[in-house]
């Protein structure tokens, strides 16, 4: 059987049996649903690699490391951190979601917006070290009601497990 087939006859889907051992046929539909869990794994790994790295920088802080002025130090969140927004931009309009309109939705970019603000208080803004660790602590609060958004679906976050 001649496993060499056009675009047109692989998007048909009849020929899906052919050369089945090396690759199986996707349906657009497929193809949406997977690309969409790559985009969501990607969120979830750059989120946990994000907070990873907050909660390391918070210590140096806290000791006063010279880690903290490292060029990697300074990087590299960016880069993790432009990578985490662009997924979660990315799943909205695959999902066809509006921020302004869906309550969690808004809840999470407010909740980001918050967090960056106390994020550079912690690490760099604050003039005293109690400034500094209050709004680590801040901000470290706001990441998991973020979270308790994302897995709830709802701005009322982490309580509205509690109320059932």
């Amino acid at each position: 059987m001649d496993c060499r087939l056009t675009h047109a006859q692989r998007a048909s889907n009849r020929y899906s049996h052919c050369c089945s051992t090396r690759m199986a046929a996707v349906s657009p539909t497929e193809y949406s649903i997977l690309s969409y869990l790559m985009i969501k794994s990607l969120h979830v790994i750059t989120g946990i690699a994000t907070i990873s790295g907050f909660v390391l920088r918070g210590y140096w802080m806290m000791v006063q490391s010279d880690k903290l002025q490292l060029k990697i130090t300074r990087i590299a969140p960016h880069i993790i951190d432009t990578l985490f927004l662009l997924s979660g931009i990315t799943m909205v309009s695959m999902l066809h979601l509006n921020a302004f309109t869906t309550p969690w939705l808004l809840a999470k970019f407010t909740g980001l917006i918050a967090y960056i603000v106390l994020g550079t208080f912690a690490i760099k803004r604050g003039q005293t070290l109690q400034i500094r660790i209050v709004a680590f602590v801040g901000a470290l609060a706001l990441f998991a009601y973020i979270v308790g958004v994302a897995l709830t679906k709802t701005p009322a976050s982490w309580l509205a497990l509690l109320a059932g």
